[in-house]
């Protein structure tokens, strides 16, 4: 592999000491881009992630325009289902819809664990055609869904507010639900590896829904999964662990091998700090919603983000994806609001 011209990201997660945190923002290769929106409007959602050349472009777009310090793969976490011979369509005003959802434990032996090499290849390329656009400026972050959060979709059928189907799944019939999940973890050790075979230079799994589960369930219905991708990739990548709304669980993460945790806006930078012990970099935490107010306010609130944080083991970064309705000055002042950042001393 060759050198990365700018290893800021890469030397924050390794805990390094930097002149400022990196910074990026999730979903930036997204809906809030004007030049993102005119591809929408001529590809449907999954030929955008099944077309190497178009996954790539989408990467690049924020990277262009605002020079963030890392890129992250245009792709879906709903790709993996898909892998794994589970039907996933984008329905209008419904957005992922599983047909075929899994609802017992005759559904769950039917799911085969795939070659990825194969049902994910176009992933595979569009991380090679990314990787000569970026010519070595930047890392690029390859990324899964948490075993949890696949189930999550695959089991409920579609988005969801309390998830219920999922959790009833988990709750009534333990041991299908376990079989999923594994089978879900085993192929997505499988697809982070090829990422990094390809040329990812960090991964990050997203546990979207972790915050549905009580600290218990959360124990044995996710954090356990997230915990075994962590153990088989650490050695390959660094690995970036996020669960939203997952603070109560921030304790227990922290003892893993993971080289960062992402932390939303529920809880303050120090709180965060103090759960983690200090020693693991940190990434977040942004409310997105906040990208709403008018830029200087933006500024002066990264900064005070940064401070909250220390700007060591730190990357900057929402607390969640960027939201579709973002003016385009305001994620700029965030993306320069961390780059101008000064340690007071």
């Amino acid at each position: 592999m060759n050198t990365i011209k700018n290893d800021l990201f890469l030397r924050a997660l390794k805990g390094e000491t930097v002149e400022r945190p990196p910074v990026w923002m999730m979903r930036q290769a997204g809906r809030y881009l004007p030049e993102f929106i005119a591809l929408r409007d001529q590809y449907d959602f999954f030929t955008r992630c099944q077309t190497p050349e178009l996954a790539a472009e989408i990467t690049v777009q924020p990277i262009r325009r605002y020079g963030m310090d890392a890129a992250i793969l245009f792709s879906d976490i709903l790709v993996v289902p898909q892998a794994m011979d589970i039907e996933v369509i984008m329905k209008e005003s419904v957005g992922p819809f599983i047909p075929k959802p899994i609802r017992s434990q005759k559904d769950v032996d039917l799911v085969p664990i795939p070659d990825v090499h194969k049902e994910l290849s176009y992933v595979m390329d569009a991380i090679k055609l990314t990787k000569e656009m970026l010519n070595d400026e930047i890392p690029l972050i390859g990324f899964a869904g948490s075993p949890w959060t696949i189930l999550c979709y695959v089991v409920q059928g579609q988005g969801s507010k309390s998830y219920d189907i999922a959790k009833g799944f988990c709750f009534e019939h333990p041991e299908a639900a376990h079989a999923l999940l594994q089978k879900i973890t085993d192929t997505t050790i499988l697809y982070l590896k090829a990422k990094v075979a390809a040329g990812v230079n960090a991964v990050q799994v997203f546990d979207s829904w972790g915050g549905m589960l009580s600290p218990k369930d959360y124990q044995e219905f996710s954090w356990q999964y997230i915990n075994q991708i962590i153990e088989a990739l650490k050695d390959d990548a660094p690995v970036i662990a996020f669960g939203k709304g997952c603070w109560f669980a921030l304790e227990e993460m922290a003892k893993s091998n993971a080289s960062a945790l992402g932390v939303d806006w529920t809880i303050s930078p120090k709180m965060a700090r103090q759960l983690t012990g200090g020693n693991i970099t940190l990434q977040g935490n942004f409310d997105p919603a906040r990208l709403l107010s008018p830029p200087d306010t933006i500024k002066k609130m990264v900064t005070e983000m940064i401070d909250e944080f220390g700007k060591d083991k730190l990357v900057a970064n929402l607390g969640h994806g960027i939201l579709p309705n973002i003016p385009l000055d305001n994620a700029k002042a965030f993306v320069d609001a961390v780059k101008e950042y000064q340690a007071k001393n």
